[in-house]
């Protein structure tokens, strides 16, 4: 059988919305909706770690592989989103080659990486899970986000890290960050675009980007991003209700 690591990485077209809401309910909806995984929000989302669990089962009843962007790369915060349950850990804002080694790190127990080693959490099956150590690290799925000009520039080498499965686009801080905020045309943000585009392919993992509008999707896809998210849960609903509210279709 197929992983969702592998599948991340040989660039299946995987599209996921963000979950920022914190209801479980929300993600329920979404995960009965078609996407192919969801992502709670720790970084912007409004609710916190007390929330997550709900969210994680919500997508688990529906078998919808749920990632979690952490608030920050500390080892103890990835290792606990990943004893609840989470399929994989989006990084935000790492800038450098050497952040990066060190924030995929924690996705691993040891002697691959440095997390703690506890067995009887739900990501175990609460003591229930047969796999070892290598088995469980060989499943875990590492996004990085690509935000800033600096990691851009040593995007090529942030790729060939081992633990990186996909290169992930923040289009509003990258924009901010080359001098172009909202700008998603101009042609520096472009030539971004496509620096990790081509650092994904060498390195054989995924280029993933968000995107706002759910009809960009399949130029994304042909531009070279796999692992697209279509907006997020807020987001589809204000749009939905716009759309309902609005007589000019009526």
């Amino acid at each position: 059988m197929t992983t969702l690591r592998e599948r991340v990485r040989d660039g299946a077209d995987l599209r996921g919305t963000f979950l920022n809401l914190g209801s479980p309910l929300v993600a329920e909806v979404l995960a009965l909706s078609g996407f192919d995984w969801l992502l709670v929000d720790l970084e912007h989302g409004s609710r916190s770690e007390d929330a997550l669990i709900g969210q994680l089962l919500a997508g688990a009843a529906h078998d919808v592989p749920v990632f979690v962007r952490v608030e920050s790369p500390e080892r103890i915060r990835v290792g606990h989103v990943l004893d609840l349950g989470a399929c994989g850990v989006m990084f935000p804002r790492l800038d450098t080659p050497e952040e990066v080694r060190a924030a995929v790190a924690h996705l691993w127990y040891p002697p691959q990486g440095d997390r703690g080693v506890a067995t009887y959490n739900r990501a175990r099956s609460f003591g229930g899970d047969p796999r070892d150590s290598a088995s469980v690290n060989n499943d875990v799925v590492g996004v990085v986000q690509i935000e800033s000009a600096v990691a851009v520039e040593h995007v090529a080498s942030i790729a060939a890290i081992p633990g990186v499965d996909a290169l992930f686009v923040g289009p509003s801080d990258l924009s901010a960050s080359l001098g172009v905020p909202g700008q998603l045309d101009a042609p520096i943000f472009l030539d971004a675009l496509d620096a990790v585009i081509r650092a994904a392919k060498a390195a054989n993992v995924a280029a993933g980007i968000l995107t706002g509008d759910p009809e960009g999707v399949e130029a994304l896809n042909e531009r070279g991003f796999s692992f697209v998210a279509v907006a997020s849960d807020s987001a589809l609903l204000r749009r939905a209700a716009l759309h309902a509210t609005s007589r000019s279709h009526s």
